[in-house]
């Protein structure tokens, strides 16, 4: 039964979790995008400055970090470890739209490029037969000889 194309597989269990790519990829492209903003300086500098007077100069027995900042330390590298592989992976998917959207740019630079080429071969072809044609001024300049011509024989005969 298991071997039958037109039946769907029963799920299995997995030892790995499952979880969608691209659902993970734009937390991590919103994760670094905070990161990246003043909002986020400020923030982490009210923090540590919090946490630095409040274990130099708060009431003893509340001290939970003393001067070294050793667990402070811990929590901003923790942080760090965290924040740099966020950061890589939004700046990778960034530089695959990125690259997709210069293929689209160059594939319309090319048809641009292919409808330029077109365009000019075509206004060559009208100006090579605009010269084969006669010109307005060219048709006035025979018409007032043609005039010119009738006018003569006129003056001669009356005379």
């Amino acid at each position: 039964m298991a071997d039958r194309l037109d039946q769907p597989r029963q799920p299995r269990l997995r030892l790995r979790p499952h979880y969608d790519p691209e659902a993970f990829g734009r937390l991590s492209e919103q994760i670094a995008r905070f990161l990246g903003t003043a909002r986020f300086l400020v923030y982490m500098t009210v923090f540590v400055t919090v946490w630095g007077l409040w274990n130099a100069f708060g009431p003893p027995p509340l001290r939970f970090d003393p001067y070294p900042f050793i667990f402070l330390t811990l929590i901003l590298s923790l942080q760090a470890s965290y924040a740099a592989p966020l950061i890589l992976l939004a700046q990778n998917r960034q530089a695959d739209r990125d690259r997709v959207q210069n293929e689209h740019d160059r594939r319309a630079a090319e048809r641009n490029q292919a409808d330029l080429e077109y365009l000019t071969r075509e206004v060559a072809a009208l100006r090579m037969a605009v010269g084969e044609v006669a010109t307005r001024d060219y048709i006035r300049s025979e018409l007032q000889r043609l005039q010119e011509d009738l006018q003569e024989p006129r003056t001669s005969t009356e005379a």
